[in-house]
């Protein structure tokens, strides 16, 4: 059963890494295997409480995590989530570790985007889930003086982390790509856990019917 929990979102305030008129961009990786309602409401509520001037949603090529999942061609994920993003302007899709291949590393990414937004302050946006993992990111020393992290607090995970964060609070929905992955499998309704969009596109791309998807 879908569970919703909503939280008043809090006032965050943030100083910029450096001048006010530099630009700032949120970046907002995964897999979105496929993309769902919780991945845009979690941007949206961090572009807004940040004052962001766009996400990128950056769908990964294949990510380094120990629990790697395994994901459908990339050229689905990509059409999905630009699908998923339309509606929105402060919204962009950046398919730059999908051209690049191989492992995604967040480190290598980001020294691509510095290069491409050099007057650009970044912040990357984790769920609270994925906090425990940065000490197991590639190069993470490095990474966290180059980009802001930005971490969206998620129900039974601490708040707490050895390296600096901003947290932001976000209506809390239960919801996540491999849910809607099961569901699909076993012939439920995805109905309002995906834009209408991708829900039909879903349909008629015939994705995640294979039990081994």
């Amino acid at each position: 059963m879908l569970k919703t929990e909503t939280t008043v979102a809090s006032k965050v305030q943030v100083q910029p890494l450096k001048a006010d008129s530099r630009e700032r961009i949120g970046i907002m990786g995964g897999t979105f295997n496929p993309p769902h309602l919780g991945h845009l409401i979690m941007a949206k509520q961090v572009q807004e409480q940040l004052d962001l001037d766009k996400v990128l949603f950056m769908p990964d090529n294949l990510p380094p995590h120990i629990d790697q999942k395994a994901a459908i061609a990339a050229k689905y994920r990509l059409h999905m989530v630009e699908m998923s993003i339309a509606s929105e302007p402060k919204f962009q899709l950046e398919d730059i570790e999908i051209r690049r291949g191989g492992v995604s590393y967040t480190y290598d990414t980001v020294q691509e985007l510095k290069q491409l937004y050099p007057d650009a302050d970044l912040y990357f946006i984790i769920g609270g889930d994925m906090v425990e993992y940065l000490p197991k990111w590639y190069k993470v020393n490095e990474l966290v003086k180059m980009i802001q992290f930005v971490s969206v607090e998620r129900k039974g995970y601490a708040k707490k982390s050895d390296y600096p964060l901003i947290w932001v609070d976000v209506p809390r929905i239960d919801i996540s790509s491999s849910m809607i992955r099961e569901r699909l499998q076993q012939g439920r309704s995805i109905k309002y856990l995906v834009t209408s969009e991708v829900e039909n596109y879903i349909r008629q791309e015939g994705l995640y019917h294979d039990t081994n998807s």
